[in-house]
């Protein structure tokens, strides 16, 4: 579902139409978000395999894993792209996305999206602290009603509950990590020496993976407009 992919933002009519990163609802966030506070970070990594997946379809690997990208963020604020590789087996159906990212105070952290028949979809992170380490994500428990929540969420800014300070946060996380995943898809064509033609053709103005993306954002208004719409009606 496309909750797990993307958080848009739009403006209508004086409204915040707002589609909640289910990614940040779950327990495993949640988990991660109490761990990571007040630590000061010496270096880290996210690794997250599954099967494969169809680039056409779905996208550049850093807009269809933009959730992970999302949780490095929202943990430890902005990043900068230091580096980022792309190794593809097409004849595997195997693909490995390297990146290398860095934390306003100069931490590494390397974020590896790997694809291919027989992996399992899991995350394993690895995260160093001046005060110690955490190695995986323990069971934290089930998650329960994230995409209830989700809904509640949409509904609450139809209704204007959330401030201005915190709706221009959001905005800044999510054109952040859009601009790190546009970023990280030019690095990588860039560096493997690629002709970016077809669907990813970086264009003078948005590039085909973005548009992609905002195409999929007006699909997601809509069908929550007609959630809300029924929701009123009963």
């Amino acid at each position: 579902m496309m909750t797990a992919f993307f958080t848009p933002i739009f403006v209508m009519t004086g409204k915040v139409l707002h589609e909640e990163h289910v990614e940040l609802l779950m327990e495993e966030f949640a988990f991660l978000k109490k761990e990571v506070v007040g630590k000061d970070l010496l270096k880290g990594s996210l690794l997250f395999t599954a099967g494969p997946l169809e680039e056409e379809r779905f996208g550049f690997p850093a807009f269809s894993g933009i959730s992970r990208l999302t949780w490095l963020v929202s943990l430890f604020g902005e990043l900068s792209l230091i580096s980022a590789t792309l190794e593809e087996r097409k004849e595997d159906q195997h693909m490995k996305m390297t990146v290398c990212l860095e934390t306003e105070n100069k931490r590494p952290l390397t974020w590896i999206e790997e694809k291919g028949p027989g992996l399992k979809r899991n995350r394993h992170l690895s995260f160093h602290f001046k005060s110690g380490s955490l190695e995986n994500m323990p069971n934290v428990g089930v998650n329960k009603n994230i995409f209830l929540k989700d809904q509640n969420i949409f509904v609450q800014k139809l209704l204007g509950q959330f401030s201005e300070k915190e709706l221009a946060a959001e905005k800044k996380r999510i054109l952040h990590c859009l601009w790190l995943a546009e970023e990280i898809q030019k690095y990588c064509y860039s560096k493997n020496e690629r002709l970016v033609t077809k669907r990813f053709r970086v264009s003078s103005s948005l590039s085909n993976s973005m548009r992609w993306v905002m195409q999929n954002i007006v699909i997601m208004v809509i069908q929550k407009i007609m959630t809300l719409k029924r929701i009123i009606i009963s």
